[in-house]
This record gives structure tokens, sequence and C-alpha cells, in this order.
């Protein structure tokens, strides 16, 4: 079964730190590129962070540039997404997703398959 698993949200103060990890089984992360998106209440799904199949480019929303960093680990199968200095806004449910195309979007109609998400709450 192609599936992704998405880990790691819950309940963080403002100013702090999560790391989401997405973990995919049946097929290999590294042939895909790999996106994360969220959902905030009331709001449409946006891109946050994706990257190219081979790691070689990365592309941020412009709302978590410079605190919000994706990384993968093609041995263990798994996407990541560190996130600094976070804000009430940042409050989502936080959904994986890989891309057979290769290539880094945040045209969420080209990924393939998508994590059930995870939420994430950023509050005092």
């Amino acid at each position: 079964q192609l599936q992704l698993v998405e880990s790691g949200g819950g309940l963080v103060q403002p100013g702090g730190s999560l790391t989401l990890s997405c973990a995919a089984s049946g097929f290999s992360l590294d042939l895909y590129a790999v996106g994360w998106f969220r959902q905030g209440p009331g709001r449409e799904r946006e891109g946050v962070a994706c990257m190219n199949s081979n790691g070689g480019r990365t592309n941020y929303a412009a709302s978590v540039k410079g605190r919000f960093a994706i990384s993968r680990d093609d041995a263990k199968n798994t996407v990541s997404l560190q996130m600094n200095s976070l804000k009430p806004e940042d409050t989502a449910i936080y959904y994986c997703a890989a891309d057979a195309a290769t290539i880094c979007t945040f045209d969420d109609t080209r990924y393939d398959y998508w994590g059930q998400g995870t939420q994430v709450k950023v509050s005092s």
C-alpha cells in the first residue's frame, strides 16, 4: 500500500519550534519531489515548502522563509519540516505530499500522494 504518514504535530507556544516528519511506505521517495502544505482554520490549503527529487532545489512560502526548513533522508524514506519561531498564524493542519514529476511546486494538483495530516497549534 502506497502511503505517507506525518507525525510530530502538537501544541507549542509562540516562538517555539516543532519538527514534522513524513514517512513513505510502498514507494521510494527519492524518485519524487516532496512538499509540505497546510490548511488553517477557514483558509485554503497553501504550499509551505517543497524540494526537488534530487534535493537540488527548494522553495518556501514568503510567510515561512527563514523560519522553516525542509529536508529529506532518502535512506530512511522520510521528509521533514523544521519549524522555528512559530507564530499563531502558523496554526494549521500540515500535510506532506509526493510528486512523481520530481519538480518542486506549490501546485497541489500536481501531487500524487498525500498524508493524512498532522495538527499544529501555536498558542500561549
